[in-house]
């Protein structure tokens, strides 16, 4: 073990770009932002050091024993994944075990592109990302000063970096400096064609062809060694550092070593898109859940990512079983889905964990999620995940414990029993978490707000009868639209009574949920119109729904607004009651 020469910039990615260089699987995913790859391409130019580098000479005889990945250069937000990378059979590597973010943000600005999801933008929209590629203004004399960048260093677009001042392009792409035959002649060349004049630009452009092609800041230290186990306890302690290597990582990379048949990286990454982005409603579930679910599926004794938990044995097991698991957390994932809830509006993530044992341990199949027979036992699924959600602290501190003792009395309650939820609810509330509600904490809900996370578990509780496995959206019994200081004067609402109105639009007591289609046909219409509208099939069936939601309760006008909003209150107060109780101990 040793340093190597060191080499510049272009040399290193050279030897990334013939796949002589690659990432060990051991490495997590690349977590840099733009601001991070800006401040490093900043620090180049400056002269200033960028760290030493650790590599890892894998013997050609070894090689085939691990799996590698090669380094990104198009990063996208939506799919940030590495490929696998095909060593040739019979060829040695080396592994990059630390640097691995400031290599690939030198490749991605140096021959790729960085796109992430624009501000108020969905993720479904194709426009919502961007391609953007690494630029350098080649006229300005300052950077971005909350950065404390010297040079201005940018992600654009190509038709952002096209924009002329004054007749000419500032913008540099930073990777034409790699193609750039000298320092002198073709500089000034490229230059010319940007219509830039002057030392200033000049002296720019060359502190970037200085800091890539000539000075060799790359100082790596090679480790020879064959030891698998010394390797991996030097990359976690190299790791210490940086963005720190968190525990979920380091079961990852045990995983990646242990598994015999199957690549826990490439599972464990597709199975978290599944999860997110596969079963109709958009999650954001993490490889943090999905690796302590597998430990917690696999009976592991402690589900804790603690060194101590990633024997051999759980590894194995984990492998063994990872099909079921995975099946079982997908299954999990469709009737979460099925209760109308998603990203928005899943407040606790770990709830996930809980349902997959459930069905996992007692071999339900996919026929739970719809099928008639177990409607009633998804119910009671459900009211127990939505008081979960709604009561604060159930999923946070002690969640570990907690996940154990819930394994235990699922895994000890029989089949034909159904949903063992007061057992849960017993064993909870030893913990300190029980799902009972205080008089105080019945309050507190009703400054839940129109679309915030607990407002959907809250009405899809007190007003069932939806089929939330459909598209379900927020909706104002008294449209906001209508809220408008004009438009209530003009409904005869007193002057010194529209802000007692404004301030009770967006309340709960004011909101209802609808179906997507009803929702949109509503639109800012009032309420008592809507209601006579040809949206009911049937007189009884209008009534049944008026009552299910409280909306016997509407004024002739919105004058009677305010009365309304505190008479449906108190009726939800009743429901919530009956609903989730009163601890008698708060």
């Amino acid at each position: 073990m040793g340093f190597q020469p060191p080499m510049t910039v272009a040399e290193a990615l050279k030897n990334i770009h013939n796949r002589s260089w690659v990432l060990p699987a051991i490495q997590r995913e690349f977590v840099w932002g733009t601001d991070q790859i800006c401040v490093l391409f900043d620090s180049l130019m400056r002269g200033y050091p960028v760290g030493s580098f650790l590599l890892w000479d894998v013997a050609q005889e070894r090689a085939g024993q691990f799996a590698f990945y090669d380094f990104l250069a198009e990063y996208h937000e939506k799919n940030p994944y590495a490929r696998v990378a095909q060593v040739t059979a019979g060829r040695g590597v080396t592994a990059v075990l630390d640097g691995q973010q400031r290599f690939t943000s030198l490749n991605i600005g140096l021959y790729g592109s960085y796109a992430e999801r624009l501000p108020r933008k969905w993720a479904n929209n194709p426009e919502a990302y961007p391609r953007k590629r690494l630029h350098l203004n080649l006229m300005s004399s300052t950077g971005d000063e909350e950065l404390g960048l010297a040079y201005d260093l940018r992600f654009l677009t190509d038709q952002e970096a096209s924009a002329q001042e004054n007749g000419s392009r500032p913008w540099y792409k930073v990777a034409d400096v790699l193609r750039l035959d000298n320092s002198g002649p073709a500089m000034m060349a490229e230059l010319e064609q940007h219509g830039l004049a002057g030392s200033r630009p000049f002296d720019v452009l060359y502190k970037l062809y200085e800091g890539v092609r000539t000075k060799t800041v790359i100082n790596a230290y090679l480790e020879e060694s064959q030891d698998a186990d010394r390797v991996l306890d030097i990359f976690v302690r190299v790791n210490s550092g940086g963005t720190k290597l968190s525990n979920s990582d380091l079961l990852l990379s045990m995983a990646t070593n242990q598994w015999r048949e199957l690549d826990a990286r490439e599972e464990i990454r597709t199975l978290v898109s599944e999860l997110n982005q596969g079963q109709g409603r958009p999650f954001s579930f993490s490889k943090d859940l999905v690796l302590k679910a597998g430990l917690l599926l696999t009976d592991a004794p402690d589900c804790r990512f603690k060194i101590s938990n990633f024997t051999q044995a759980n590894m194995e097991r984990l492998e063994k079983f990872w099909p079921q698991i995975r099946t079982s957390l997908l299954r999990a994932v469709r009737l979460l889905a099925s209760f109308g809830l998603s990203e928005r509006t899943l407040t606790a993530d770990s709830v996930l964990i809980p349902l997959a044992y459930y069905l996992h341990v007692h071999g339900y199949g996919d026929s739970y999620v719809t099928a008639d027979a177990h409607r009633k036992d998804r119910e009671a699924v459900r009211s127990w995940v939505f008081r979960g959600l709604l009561k604060r602290g159930v999923w946070g501190s002690g969640l570990d414990t907690l996940l154990l003792r819930i394994r235990g009395v699922i895994s000890q309650a029989p089949r034909e029993a159904g949903f063992p939820v007061a057992a849960l609810e017993a064993a909870m509330a030893s913990r300190g978490k029980s799902l009972q509600f205080s008089a105080a904490e019945i309050e507190e809900l009703f400054d839940l707000q129109y679309s915030k996370a607990r407002t959907f578990a809250v009405l899809a509780m007190l007003y069932p009868g939806l089929d939330l496995s459909q598209e379900v959206h927020q909706d104002h019994v008294f449209p906001r639209s209508r809220f408008r200081r004009a438009s209530l004067t003009k409904a005869g609402v007193p002057a010194e009574q529209i802000d007692e109105y404004a301030s009770r639009v967006d309340g709960l007591p004011n909101l209802q949920l609808l179906a997507g289609t009803p929702n949109v046909e509503k639109s800012d219409g009032w309420p008592w119109e809507w209601l006579a509208g040809p949206h009911f099939q049937t007189v009884e069936g209008r009534n049944e729904y008026v009552l299910r939601n409280d909306l016997d309760l509407l004024p002739d006008d919105v004058t009677g607004f305010v009365d309304f909003y505190e008479q449906r209150k108190q009726r939800i107060r009743q429901r919530l009651l009956a609903l989730v109780g009163v601890d008698p101990v708060a």
